[in-house]
């Protein structure tokens, strides 16, 4: 079991969304949470609502696109509030484009933040839970992480990437013998604002997801040390639906709604 009390929870994507609530929740059980965003003011607010309440909480600015800002906060943070205990890497963005109105700074900017900023967090914050034997690594993934999506090819090109970054991580600190623990986390869409607009056509089976009781639910995981979070239950099926010819998988997805959900797409694109 993973205790979260008195235990430095670092958390990117911490200015708002599910990010803040994943905060709120560390706090209450009595974490010492650490706050990466983009955001000074927002962040600030966070800051403050948590310490007003009687919990512990720091704050810095950090642009997740530059490896060398993140290289640069994580030394301030080894320095400022010692080893993380949890890194949950959470922060992402989405353009919600098709692939043929993508840009290349688009590309670019989703994979630097979905993608390459966990190996930099991972590679800053990893030796220390090694050193001390003790550590829990949260890679916030997506459903999108494991079935396509029309208007989704970088965001969950990107997802599929960190799963199975997650993944090699797990196996490889298994070989290590190693007392770091790793949680993968792929939830359907949420009403956090990231993903306004999209639809669902059957939500009793796709609902779209409280961003509070997702929080809640990612807690719960760490704790429990379960290396593995999909919400809600049915994406599971993704994985045996793979198996399936490519044109009763596609026919499939049609007739769930998953190749229509994002038609009507507004959301603001990160948390």
């Amino acid at each position: 079991m993973t205790t979260l009390k008195d235990k430095n929870v670092l958390i990117t994507g911490a200015a708002g969304g599910l990010g803040s609530r994943l905060a709120k929740a560390a706090a209450e059980r009595g974490a010492k949470v650490i706050l990466w965003g983009t955001r000074h003011d927002s962040l600030s607010v966070i800051a403050a609502e948590l310490k007003k309440n009687g919990h512990s909480a720091c704050q810095y600015v950090c642009d997740l696109r530059d490896r060398e800002a993140i290289d640069a906060t994580a030394r301030r943070v080894h320095e400022e509030c010692g080893t993380v205990d949890i890194l949950i890497n959470n922060a992402a963005i989405v353009s919600g484009k098709l692939f043929t109105d993508l840009s290349t700074q688009d590309i670019e900017e989703t994979f630097a933040v979905n993608v390459l900023a966990h190996f930099w967090t991972v590679r800053a914050f990893l030796p220390g839970m090694l050193k001390q034997d003790d550590g829990h690594i949260v890679t916030i993934s997506s459903v999108g992480g494991l079935t396509g999506t029309p208007r989704l090819t970088d965001y969950c090109a990107s997802k599929f990437a960190v799963v199975g970054f997650d993944e090699s991580l797990r196996m490889e600190l298994r070989q290590l013998n190693a007392n770091v623990r790793t949680t993968v986390v792929c939830p359907y869409y949420m009403n956090s604002g990231m993903f306004s607009g999209v639809t669902t056509k059957f939500s009793w089976l796709l609902p779209i997801l409280e961003v509070e009781k997702v929080a809640g639910r990612i807690i719960t995981t760490i704790e429990k040390d379960r290396a593995r979070l999909v919400l809600p239950w049915f994406p599971y099926v993704s994985w045996l639906l793979h198996i399936l010819p490519v044109s009763w998988y596609d026919f499939i997805s049609r007739f769930l709604g998953i190749t229509e959900g994002m038609r009507n797409f507004t959301g603001k694109g990160k948390h």
